[in-house]
């Protein structure tokens, strides 16, 4: 018979202990346990956390079932955000950066290139961010899926052209800088084309650019007319700008990354004043869905 003893020479939690230790809610304790990302024990039908075991895998990295137990590069993946962009620096938590695009960033993510990806991913059959490329790509995976922000998106022009360009069917026989195919942005505005009714060999295309700062830049510095942006860069570069839509712009980490001291570092940063202060001063942005869990692996 396997022994049961939970006398105090050995000490466990239950789970609104956990819960609290960790600063989560106890649902997300009953998620850990059930992919065995957490070291548990299932006595009598409740739920029990072997606290050493506990404390050596939050000290040491160790998940409890070894499924998401190899080690990640600390590397933010997918699409490029100014605000995160930003955040991830003025944390100083440590975790690099390789932003070319939500697709790129999804996929590399399932390869294990990263601990994090950003990602504004639209799923037209659905009409829904993000969600349904995460769960057909990473189905089961030990990875969790949090809101970051709602950012309007549109058309960034140069300001002599404010006048004459105020939506897709102007953009017909102009110079557009598009983002690279996989690029959320790219996949989004080929949408919107397409549902206009406008062919995309009517627009006079540009280069990609492979950031969203990169294709403002064209706009603000370079001979292209406009380009499918973000409200924030447009007004950062002091350039026009036709909001067409707000997206949902969310964070996939890796559920051994979200309890390791870099993650957690900049986790906090994102409660911090000064991160909250700095995301007011910038346009286009709404964080009131900022750390919702959207999809949980």
């Amino acid at each position: 018979m396997a022994n049961t003893d939970t006398s105090p020479a050995e000490s466990y939690l239950t789970v609104p202990e956990l819960a609290a230790l960790l600063r989560i809610k106890e649902r997300k304790v009953y998620d850990l346990a059930a992919t065995g990302a957490v070291p548990c024990s299932k006595v009598t039908g409740k739920l029990l956390f072997p606290e050493q075991a506990v404390r050596r895998w939050l000290e040491r990295g160790q998940t409890g079932s070894g499924q998401d137990q190899a080690a990640r590069p600390a590397v933010f993946l997918g699409s490029h955000d100014p605000l995160l962009d930003w955040a991830l620096r003025q944390s100083e938590c440590g975790i690099a950066t390789f932003f070319d695009g939500s697709q790129d960033g999804l996929d590399r993510f399932a390869a294990r290139e990263g601990v994090a990806a950003g990602l504004h991913m639209f799923h037209a059959a659905s009409g829904t961010w993000n969600v349904a490329s995460v769960n057909a790509t990473l189905s089961g995976s030990p990875a969790v899926l949090l809101g970051f922000a709602k950012r309007r998106r549109g058309l960034v022009m140069k300001p002599d052209l404010a006048a004459d360009i105020g939506g897709l069917a102007d953009l017909v026989g102009r110079s557009v800088t598009p983002r690279q195919i996989g690029a959320g942005s790219r996949t989004l505005f080929d949408t919107l084309l397409r549902d206009a009714d406008i062919l995309p060999e009517t627009l006079r295309m540009r280069p990609v650019a492979r950031s969203e700062a990169d294709a403002v830049l064209d706009v603000a510095t370079g001979p292209s007319d406009v380009t499918f942006g973000l409200e924030a860069l447009a007004a950062q570069h002091h350039l026009a700008f036709v909001p067409l839509i707000e997206e949902n712009f969310d964070l996939l980490v890796a559920h051994h990354a979200y309890f390791e001291p870099p993650m957690q570092r900049f986790l906090a940063f994102l409660r911090s004043v000064e991160f909250i202060e700095y995301a007011a001063a910038m346009k286009g942005y709404d964080l009131s869905e900022a750390g919702t869990v959207r999809w949980n692996g």
